[in-house]
């Protein structure tokens, strides 16, 4: 018994000397839904920079509200950031998270501030970036095909089992696509487009970020998704190029926001504010994720896609952020767009 107080207290003196409590838990747990580079070098970097451990899954936003709502009487999550912001307000809809209202909001740029007032402060806009094509510019040329400049092209019979896009079931992604869709075009129009679509369409993989590797690699000709995305691949060399459809897209607000009834609150705040703070927010061009930061204080990557050429509709996030709303559309799609034959 002598021995393990003994310990304690040797450890208590180290954990002292380096500036690190030791009665207080220094780990925060994490859900991040970004880029799985971004994801992995923030998390390294912050536990680097002030000791505290993240522990920390990649998970796409859809399946992140989901686990949330799961473990809700019992959290197990501290801290959840990036993704489409639609999942988001919609956890706070159902009280999963945190009001939030940092002192540092003056630096931050007015779309990000607008998620904090839309969610009573309970989400926090991370990020933005468009939705777009992006194409593997040597297969579109083995194949005889032309480059698709609009939504309308994706639909031609020429382009059948060539496209790739995520489901909106499980991809925030998608169900920005999805929403966008339907506010571009008209809710009946858009559902048929989607079938339509749908015909086209070779894979619905679980993740929004998948479209990009597969592009650039050959896997599949061109990928609905993110520009940003698809940037990090042509900068490295890849094949591929980037456009935003000429009707009209919609984009993202990505999201960031700290659990109610977390664990860790303290070390989630630490790790929320380094997110948000030019420190971390430089940390997705380093990761080679190309989306305009929220926090305006630094200056950005020149890699960074420029939106302002990109026809982009007045997305309603507060409409399409409830969860009743994601709910409607996302049993319509099944019932009419998954379950008929391609």
């Amino acid at each position: 018994m002598q021995h393990r107080v003994l310990f304690k207290k040797i450890i208590c003196l180290i954990f002292c000397c380096l500036g690190v409590s030791y009665s207080k838990a220094q780990v925060v747990h994490a859900i991040c839904s970004t880029d799985q580079s971004w994801c992995e070098m923030a998390a390294a970097e912050f536990q680097k920079q002030t000791g505290i451990r993240v522990l920390q899954t990649r998970k796409p936003t859809g399946e992140a509200f989901a686990q949330l709502r799961a473990e809700s009487s019992n959290p197990k999550t501290d801290v959840w950031w990036g993704g489409t912001g639609d999942p988001f307000l919609q956890a706070a809809e159902v009280g999963l998270l945190e009001p939030y209202r940092p002192a540092y909001l003056e630096q931050l740029s007015a779309w990000s501030i607008r998620q904090y007032a839309m969610s009573a402060n309970m989400v926090g806009g991370f990020y933005t970036s468009a939705i777009g094509f992006g194409w593997n510019t040597e297969l579109l040329k083995k194949k005889n095909l032309p480059v698709p400049k609009c939504w309308s092209d994706l639909i031609k019979p020429i382009y059948k089992g060539e496209v790739e896009i995520s489901h909106p079931a499980s991809s925030g992604t998608a169900y920005t696509i999805l929403a966008g869709l339907v506010q571009l075009m008209g809710e009946d129009k858009a559902f048929q487009y989607l079938k339509d679509l749908h015909k086209n369409i070779t894979q619905y993989t679980r993740s929004g970020t998948a479209q990009a590797p597969n592009v650039a690699k050959g896997e599949v000709a061109i990928g609905v998704s993110f520009i940003f995305g698809f940037e990090g691949w042509r900068y490295n060399n890849y094949p591929v190029m980037t456009g935003a459809p000429c009707e009209g897209t919609s984009y993202e607000i990505g999201g960031i926001a700290l659990i109610r009834g977390s664990r860790n609150q303290e070390a989630a705040q630490k790790y929320y504010d380094w997110l948000m703070s030019p420190a971390g927010q430089s940390i997705g061009a380093k990761a080679g994720s190309f989306q305009s930061p929220a926090n305006k204080t630094f200056k950005h990557d020149p890699r960074i896609p420029n939106l302002d050429a990109v026809r982009l509709i007045k997305y309603d996030f507060e409409k399409y952020g409830k969860s009743s709303e994601r709910q409607r559309l996302l049993e319509r799609w099944q019932k009419e767009v998954e379950s008929s034959p391609r």
